[in-house]
């Protein structure tokens, strides 16, 4: 039976700090290794290239060349992304296998799960937010009497204001280093309306997907190893990525998986604590809200305990609010940070706050067109004009980014032409990932060994595996983590790719794997039916 293709995730390796932190929790897996010493992932990643991708007639002894991989950046070599990690290449591998040998395996197809790439599986995008960025893209059809019977009136209507902000009406010129302003002035109006507060367009920073402005953020806040920086476990590796690149440290917390995964103030605390004992400075909070790769939603009450905590420790909040859109549950709803913080009566002054959006996830999931902004709060002006020195660097975001981003926080209206068909496919992504998410949920759930807490929100699935003695025992003897066996065991039999938990953290001793629910609804029960066939032959196998 032939299966949809998925993606999958991966996980940096940083200086973790589990030398900062006794938690009975802290793991050794994120440590820096020594500068000559390779990750098990790159040097695996380095095996695998030098094996399959040089060409014969090409010389494979490169000792002469000015660089070896002792020389490079240590920085480089401790950073790692587990969601396009082993796992994957291996995936990348057996589908070219399968394109000269396709019926060496036993299924029909790679089904990347492994990665939040909506497009990539399927789901469409929003017809009004295409319209108007074609019409950005040619504007010489707009004032052509054809594009009447073929665009909205609506999409017409904003490409026009669009393209008049842009400088020389081309979306292929650079912009101001902030992003277009006028665009710029949508996205706060957007805030406005989702917050009930005031927004500032110049707080506004447009980036190329929410991920080049936290480098941005790292770049400004680690000056040294001695620099931490407060990171949930599990997590996105693009935070332990991120700061392994800038050379901080990462100062874990633990989310409580029996409490739904759940975020304790007493945990941040202890952590914070141990971490300036051992003369760590620590700069900054990560949250991640609706969570990744936990895909919980925190309670408005929560939000003000760590609005409090930031507050009183004087730690910049970096709000990762990507999934605002992507809540699946009746009883919790989205707040963005800077709302709590404004609603307990905290201003520009008082509390340091970078939230990140991007156009990547929600329902629209525009991943390949790299936009996204993040909004900074509580900082000097002078502090400001370095941020935009930072920015200034990279010259200026992408225009189609930067296009969609407003699209996204400024959508059809009540009354435009193109509201009533916007609005019904919103709804129908949104409530069809709420019942791929339910599905697959019932069905891990339904497994022997597995639990899996319900999806709140976000992407993604996030299920412990409780593995029998055996399999642990194989998975040493091979050398891997025992979920990496897993997900390697899972690839080889079913072509279903997901991200280990190890390349998120996790508390040691327990596993889990990250399944996004993207696979487009029809693919699901295959889905379910391929893994639960697997998982059964797999404990049936090792089984104590």
């Amino acid at each position: 039976m032939v299966m949809r293709r998925f993606a999958r995730n991966l996980i940096p390796r940083t200086k973790l700090l589990a030398s900062v932190s006794p938690h009975p929790y802290a793991t050794s897996s994120f440590s820096s290794p020594p500068n000559h010493i390779l990750s098990p992932a790159a040097a695996f990643l380095l095996r695998l290239l030098s094996t399959t991708s040089a060409p014969d007639s090409m010389d494979s002894d490169y000792s002469s060349t000015p660089i070896s991989i002792d020389s490079i950046n240590p920085k480089v070599l401790a950073c790692e992304y587990a969601v396009r990690g082993e796992i994957v290449t291996l995936a990348q591998k057996l589908e070219q296998e399968m394109k000269s040998h396709p019926d060496r395996q036993p299924f029909d197809e790679i089904l990347y799960c492994n990665i939040g790439n909506p497009q990539a599986l399927g789901q469409q995008p929003i017809t009004f937010f295409r319209e108007v960025l074609a019409l950005c893209d040619h504007p010489s059809i707009l004032d052509k009497s054809e594009t009447q019977g073929l665009f909205s009136a609506d999409s017409i209507e904003r490409a026009f204001q669009t393209i008049d902000q842009i400088p020389g009406r081309a979306t292929g010129a650079y912009s101001h280093s902030q992003g277009i302003k006028g665009l710029r002035d949508q996205i706060a109006a957007g805030i406005k309306a989702r917050d009930g507060f005031p927004a500032d367009p110049n707080d506004i920073f447009l980036t190329d997907g929410a991920s080049p402005a936290v480098h941005m953020m790292m770049q400004l806040l680690i000056r040294s190893e001695k620099d931490g920086i407060l990171c949930p476990i599990p997590q996105y590796p693009l935070y332990s990525a991120s700061i392994a690149l800038h050379g901080g440290s990462l100062v874990p917390y633990y989310l409580d998986e029996e409490a739904g995964w759940g975020m304790e103030v007493s945990e941040l605390k202890n952590q914070l604590e141990t971490a300036r004992s051992k003369g760590v400075c620590v700069r900054a909070l990560v949250v991640i809200n609706p969570g990744n790769p936990t895909g919980q939603v925190l309670a408005e009450n929560n939000q003000k305990q760590i609005v409090e905590f930031c507050k009183k420790e004087g730690l910049v909040l970096l709000a990762d609010e990507v999934y605002q859109e992507n809540i699946y549950v009746p009883d919790k709803q989205f707040h963005s940070f800077k709302k709590v913080a404004r609603s307990m009566g905290y201003g520009e002054k008082d509390l340091s706050l970078v939230s990140f959006q991007s156009v990547s996830k929600g329902y629209y999931g525009e991943c390949g067109k790299r936009g996204g902004y993040m909004e900074v709060t509580g900082f000097s002006p002078e502090i400001r004009e370095q941020i935009y020195k930072v920015a200034s660097v990279n010259l200026c975001s992408n225009i189609s980014g930067q296009i969609l981003a407003s699209l996204v926080m400024n959508p059809p209206k009540v009354g435009d032409e193109s509201y009533e068909s916007y609005l019904a496919e919103k709804d129908a992504i949104l409530s069809s990932l709420a019942r791929r998410a339910q599905k697959l949920e019932d069905a891990l759930n339904s497994l022997e060994g597995v639990a899996c807490n319900r999806a709140e929100g976000a992407m993604y699935l996030f299920p412990r595996i409780r593995l029998p003695k055996k399999a642990i025992e194989a998975a040493e003897a091979v050398k891997a983590a025992p979920d990496t066996f897993y997900a390697r065991r899972l690839l080889n039999a079913t072509g279903i790719v997901v991200v280990p938990g190890s390349g998120f953290g996790q508390v040691p001793g327990t596993w889990h794997f990250r399944c996004t629910i993207l696979p487009l609804e029809d693919r699901i029960p295959a889905i379910i039916s391929r893994l639960t066939e697997f998982h059964k032959g797999f404990m049936d196998e090792f089984r104590d």
